[in-house]
């Protein structure tokens, strides 16, 4: 029976860095110094105070990837919530995990002729067709991880990709777990190649170890809408693979992290032990409950997910005016087992205590 335990938090590391070389000390010193930028509380507002007041009336159309997944649900709820704020209304269709699914949502959503479109966490480029012709009736569309670009994107018509960095959110996973390791990570990486942005994060995480000096033992392409199928087995089959050498498992997304816990149980791994779980996003509410109760995942990167849903709705109404979009990069947020309450953490999602909502409602005129 394989039973491991590594308990060593990221803030007692620096206790061992004596007992190393110092050129290694300072790797391992430098890489918490990175993460921990990114671990404190989000209080200032850094994000747009003037724009286009709000445009009346309008009807708006959000098309989910799939409503299962934690970060999709977090930036639709957030979308919900802005909506009632700014005086519109919304309807949410739900593409499955499926591309067919999301195909017939998106045919579903041009029959309504909506004012807008919100494209939720799905490669845009899988529905070219649809947004060509979307672009050709003169709707606007906004989107949630529809590529790896931040902002406009020509190619694909749309007027803005909202996203955290996402190469800085799989830097700070990968510097995670290398400090974590001791500045010996012997690591798996999880992502799903149906998705440009997925693609780029897991090619950042492996790119960021190996140049730490740490190992990748595997690169795994797997389904995110299949991992409740695939992971449990997948799961056992790497550990059986390579035991003791496999110190975290570093993904993509949350829900990878959500049909892992049971095979590792059944393998004698403590809920704390190796390998840990690290999420390079997105911070959902089961992510939160597992790093709290510390039973199988040990960090997320988290994004604010309600503060973005918001953000789409402002970059939409900036759109209908025929105003340039924010410029707005919103910020991550390094969730581990001592700073989870921060933030919003108590309701299990990153909600920065930054002031978004009232600065929002200002710009649409709604205070």
């Amino acid at each position: 029976m394989l039973r491991r335990t590594f308990t060593i938090s990221l803030f007692a590391l620096a206790a061992a860095l004596p007992t190393v070389g110092p050129a290694f000390a300072d790797a391992i010193s430098d890489a918490m110094a990175d993460v921990q930028k990114y671990a404190g509380k989000k209080t200032v507002w850094d994000g747009p105070t003037t724009g286009p007041a709000a445009a009346e009336g309008k009807s708006i159309v959000v098309l989910a990837a799939d409503m299962k997944n934690g970060g999709v649900l977090g930036v639709t709820n957030g979308v919900t919530e802005a909506v009632g704020v700014i005086g519109w209304s919304v309807n949410v269709l739900d593409g499955a995990g499926s591309v067919q699914a999301r195909a017939a949502a998106f045919g579903q959503a041009l029959a309504l002729q909506p004012d807008g479109i919100i494209i939720n966490g799905f490669d845009a480029v899988e529905q070219q067709a649809a947004l060509d012709q979307a672009k050709a009736a003169g709707i606007p569309m906004v989107s949630w991880h529809a590529g790896p670009v931040i902002g406009p994107d020509p190619a694909t018509g749309l007027f803005a990709n909202v996203s955290t960095d996402a190469m800085e959110v799989s830097a700070a996973a990968a510097k995670w777990a290398f400090a974590d390791a001791g500045g010996k990570p012997g690591v798996v990486i999880f992502t799903d190649s149906t998705y440009a942005i997925a693609i780029a994060k897991a090619d950042k995480i492996k790119e960021t170890i190996e140049a730490l000096g740490g190992t990748v033992l595997e690169y795994v392409d797997t389904p995110i809408a299949d991992t409740s199928n695939r992971m449990p087995t997948l799961t056992t089959a790497l550990l059986q693979k390579y035991g003791a050498s496999w110190t975290h498992a570093l993904a993509i997304n949350d829900i990878y992290f959500d049909f892992m816990g049971p095979s590792l149980a059944a393998a004698g791994i403590a809920g704390d032990g190796a390998p840990k779980a690290v999420a390079a996003g997105d911070g959902s509410e089961s992510a939160y409950q597992r790093i709290r109760s510390g039973q199988y995942q040990a960090v997320t990167v988290a994004e604010p997910l309600n503060l973005q849903g918001w953000q789409l709705v402002d970059e939409l109404n900036r759109a209908i005016n025929g105003a340039e979009w924010s410029g707005y990069t919103s910020p991550l947020h390094v969730v581990t087992q001592e700073n989870v309450s921060f933030d919003g953490g108590e309701k299990n999602i990153f909600d920065p205590s930054n002031g978004y909502r009232d600065a929002y409602s200002k710009i649409w005129g709604k205070m």
